[in-house]
């Protein structure tokens, strides 16, 4: 066994920090402060900002309006059934949202909602790859990972209240 070398740094956001982990140069994983299934620091590699300049610059594209859809490598590890809802999500449009049973549908397997739920929780890379345009089949805004608040506030940036009810709101 060999041991595997990643690098991180924080990044500033309009919607807090944001943890960059590179794994062999790649970037792997972007957390929010007190995101669940956010990793232990300790696991995140050495302070290092050089593999990231490309990221935070589609990000700041991003923040400003100006980038919608993400074009970089990333190394996502996971579960083969993972790595298909995340490819899924990928594909869902800036400023649309689709339910979790509509990605169960895409995925060739209707009943698994909940298991794209939790596919979905567990995605390392947020933002980027887009887990907060998922949202229950009524239209609720639940199970994000970086917070309902948050999830809110990128559907709104993104333009995609209208696929959310005026019930779903929290503010």
């Amino acid at each position: 066994m060999f041991a595997v070398f990643r690098q991180h740094t924080v990044i500033d956001s309009p919607y807090g920090p944001l943890t960059l982990v590179a794994t062999e140069g790649v970037l792997s994983g972007l957390y929010m402060v007190e995101q669940r299934h956010r990793p232990p620091a300790e696991t995140f590699g050495e302070p290092d900002p050089r593999p990231f300049g490309e990221t935070t610059r589609q990000l700041s594209a991003y923040f400003d309006g100006e980038l919608t859809d993400f074009e970089l490598p990333m190394r996502l590890d996971g579960t083969p059934f993972q790595l298909r809802v995340w490819e899924e999500l990928r594909k869902i449009p800036y400023g649309e949202t689709r339910s979790y049973g509509e990605l169960a549908v895409t995925l060739g397997k209707p009943g698994a909602s909940r298991a794209v739920g939790l596919a979905n929780g567990k995605n390392p890379i947020g933002i980027i790859v887009p887990c907060h345009r998922v949202i229950g089949s009524t239209g609720s805004l639940t199970g994000y990972g970086g917070g309902l608040d948050r999830k809110q506030r990128l559907l709104r940036f993104e333009g995609a209240t209208a696929d959310v009810p005026a019930a779903a709101t929290l503010f």
